[in-house]
């Protein structure tokens, strides 16, 4: 058998060297335009792709995740950098950035300490796409009035939109012109040039037509004067922990969330596993670190790890070199960075987050199952009528509520057997052969069965149940992990119920744990090795043999079957 050659690792830290270099060429554009989105100056966008990448290189468990900000975050930011600024105009936005940052860092290593990487299955995929849509039509609104070159007082999403309506006969003509040619190269480097930087192209093009045309005196905002070289350090104020916990919690389930699912979605063969709980501590520290120079809070970004990943990134010596290139802007690239028009990162912004709202993934979840897409266009609307942060809250709820709504309406099928096997399955239009035992019923709930389902799958059991009742109830267990203290009352009084009333009630199938737990109550000793079978075609051999020399007695069973308490 032929080994693959091994790659030192010195060198392969050295082929990561271009592809950091390609990715540096998309994240830092787009940090310049995020930090706009969070009402920050542009220069908290590079510290986010400073230290917390940095970090995370070094603490984080996957090989190629790229750490920054998001689109995502950066709106949680601005809805509580806003409310910090509207409380104290005098705060500096940056002191604002490095308190978020560091509570979004405490409560992550708060849920590595507490072992709480479950979380990153917390929200729902169909939430999460309603609610990254809706979040998606927030930003493309927030940022249409600089995309036209108007001013209007932000008080919503439908207010803003009629607003903007309003304020259109004021818009620039000139600024509408750069936001478009803009989008213009964003979009024809993609189609023409696809291994292209294309935001680093079209805030080239926005900062060389500001330097040349002298954009700025003819009426196109631009960023203006930045604060270059080494970042300073910023003290977070706890005095603003109390009003900024909400949105930090939102920012930090969203941030661990987005990163876990990005992470995830390029392993390659051979790359370590992602390790949830050291997700929690490498993007806890990331935001932690970053909160000292003012960084806004970060998180992994799905486009920019695939931009990583596409470039051949092997390590997080990619991510290293990000850092480096973000470093490097900040010492050398300040005044260059002071042309570019507010209209080009506005455009950078919309590009880059249009692709938030997916029709595609949408009308999948539609086709799928109507009540995913259902809780996926409340999550959607949750965000623009309520704002983002009671938005994410509204994911969060519809999240637990799916959860629970599946849990408390478990499945329960009446098994027939496949004609000439001992194959058993649910019975279906789609095949009317199979073949029902007389005087015996089959039924198969599915999932764990306690006190608050118990209900739900008793009057499932009655439906099933014919007009006559059967001789044996046989319950297949097989689908059933756990049975809580309320379940073991239902089966017990069902048993009494129909023993009454001449039904045997059979169990087939149990785990040991269901067994283990059957077997401390009454019922084991009622039932008896002689009505408990390893497997349902056991059980129905069993019956058929007994029916060969004696038959069963019909009666109703539909009111024997009802959890404890009916």
């Amino acid at each position: 058998m032929n080994n693959p050659i091994a790659i030192p690792q010195s060198n392969r830290w050295m082929a990561d060297v271009l592809p950091g270099l390609t990715t540096a060429a998309v994240v830092i554009p787009k940090a310049l335009a995020y930090a706009t989105i969070a009402q920050l100056p542009v220069q908290a966008g590079l510290f986010a792709a400073l230290v917390p990448m940095a970090i995370y290189a070094v603490l984080g468990s996957s090989r190629v995740l790229s750490v920054s900000t998001t689109t995502p975050i950066a709106i949680l930011c601005a809805v509580a950098i806003g409310e910090a600024l509207r409380n104290d105009p005098s705060l500096n936005p940056l002191i604002a950035a490095a308190t978020l940052s560091l509570l979004v860092g405490m409560m992550l290593l708060a849920a590595r300490v507490l072992r709480m990487g479950f979380l990153a299955d917390f929200i729902s995929e169909p939430v999460l796409t309603g609610f990254k849509a809706g979040v998606g039509f927030v930003i493309v609104v927030d940022q249409l009035p600089k995309l036209l070159g108007i001013h209007i007082h932000k008080e919503g999403f439908f207010r803003d939109i009629v607003a903007i309506l309003h304020q259109l006969s004021e818009l620039s003509w000139l600024t509408l012109g750069v936001a478009g040619a803009t989008l213009a190269v964003i979009f024809l480097s993609r189609h023409f040039l696809p291994r292209a930087p294309a935001p680093l192209l079209a805030v080239a093009a926005g900062i060389a037509a500001s330097a040349l045309l002298g954009l700025d005196g003819l009426g196109v905002g631009v960023v203006g004067p930045i604060q270059g070289g080494l970042p300073g350090l910023m003290l977070p104020q706890p005095a603003l922990f109390e009003a900024m916990w909400p949105a930090a919690a939102g920012i930090a389930l969203l941030s661990f969330t987005e990163s876990i699912a990005a992470a995830r979605a390029f392993v390659q063969r051979g790359d370590p596993p992602i390790n949830a709980n050291r997700e929690l501590l490498a993007i806890g520290a990331a935001n932690a670190a970053g909160a000292f120079i003012g960084s806004m809070p970060a998180g992994g970004g799905t486009s920019q790890t695939a931009v990583s990943r596409n470039a051949g990134s092997q390590t997080q010596a990619a991510s290293l070199v990000v850092a480096a290139a973000a470093l490097a802007t900040l010492l050398f690239l300040s005044p260059l960075i002071e042309l570019m028009p507010h209209a080009t990162l506005a455009a950078v912004v919309i590009a880059y987050s249009i692709g938030l709202i997916n029709p595609a993934e949408l009308d999948a979840i539609r086709k799928i199952r109507r009540m995913e897409f259902l809780w996926a266009l409340v999550a959607c609307l949750g965000v623009m009528v309520l704002g983002t942060l009671k938005g994410i809250v509204v994911a969060i709820v519809l999240s637990m509520v799916s959860i629970l709504s599946l849990a408390n309406n478990p499945r329960v099928d009446e098994l027939r057997r496949k004609p000439g096997t001992q194959v058993f399955r649910p019975r279906s239009d789609e095949h009317p052969e199979d073949e029902g035992i007389p005087g015996l019923l089959i039924a198969r709930p599915e999932g764990g069965i306690y006190f608050a389902n118990a209900r739900n799958v008793s009057a499932k059991l009655r439906e099933l149940a014919p007009e006559t009742l059967p001789e044996v109830l046989l319950l297949d267990l097989s689908a059933v992990p756990m049975l809580e203290f309320t379940a073991l009352h239902m089966l017990i009084d069902a048993e009494e119920r129909l023993r009454s009333e001449g039904t045997e009630l059979w169990l087939a199938a149990l785990n040991p744990e269901v067994l283990a737990l059957v077997q401390r109550t009454p019922l084991a000793g009622r039932l008896g090795r002689e009505r408990m079978y390893f497997t349902v075609p056991q059980a129905a051999r069993a019956f058929e043999a007994r029916q060969a020399a004696r038959p069963g007695k019909p009666e109703s069973i539909s009111e024997h079957i009802q959890p404890t308490g009916a």
